[in-house]
């Protein structure tokens, strides 16, 4: 009997606990004023730097359009290199390409992948346009990029400082050399950060990636 009553005045005792608004206001700075506090004193990354400005060009896409520098304003990218003949380096930087389009995917269309290629004597749009389509490219946010041989070398030799072998024979295939590279751009087409094709250069690049885009977001200027 006795134990019942006092369990009856605990209840009691909580229950009038819980109708005090000076509870729940409490309860409420406990509960989101400590993650806020975390959140302040957390030490964010070291904004990331600028490499080198890229000069302004204009190509052609997977479509004949012209495309370039000036639909990339306002726009961070990631930018890689390739040829669609290439029997060596370039189907597993393809493939690793249509692994970052997977995860960049809730970012929409606030970002976007450019590949170049390094033979555009092959890789006329047409060519491009069907090999986009192949690797099952998103049209939307990745761009094949191909123009004259004086405009690509251009770019890619004084623009991103790549070297870019000629073409030669190797027995019965060719090959070109280029870079395995991934590049980090921003929407200035200022180059960031440059990344090789391993899982740990490629989870950073998507950390540095959300960096920019974040930045970009609330406007930070840098």
């Amino acid at each position: 009997m006795n134990s019942s009553v006092e369990g009856l005045r605990q209840n009691n005792f909580i229950e009038k606990l819980l109708i005090k608004p000076w509870f729940w206001i409490i309860a409420s700075i406990v509960l989101f004023g400590i993650p806020i506090v975390r959140t302040l004193n957390r030490e964010l990354p070291p904004p990331l730097p600028i490499l080198y400005q890229l000069p302004e060009f204009e190509l052609l896409d997977e479509n004949g359009d012209s495309f370039g520098s000036k639909e990339l304003k306002g726009k961070p990218y990631i930018a890689n290199f390739h040829f669609t003949s290439c029997p060596t380096i370039c189907p597993e930087i393809m493939k690793e390409t249509k692994v970052i389009q997977k995860r960049i995917k809730g970012l929409g269309t606030k970002v976007a992948i450019v590949s170049f290629t390094v033979d555009p004597e092959t890789d006329v749009p047409k060519k491009l346009f069907q090999h986009a389509r192949e690797i099952k490219a998103n049209p939307f946010v990745w761009k094949f990029l191909t123009g004259s041989e004086e405009k690509l070398n251009d770019l890619i030799t004084n623009g991103f400082k790549v070297a870019v072998g000629d073409k030669e024979e190797s027995g019965s295939m060719y090959d070109i050399a280029h870079s395995e590279r991934f590049f980090l751009v921003d929407q200035e087409g200022r180059i960031r950060s440059i990344y090789s094709k391993t899982k740990d250069d490629i989870n950073k690049m998507m950390i540095d990636l959300g960096l920019v885009v974040n930045k970009l977001i609330h406007k930070v200027k840098e």
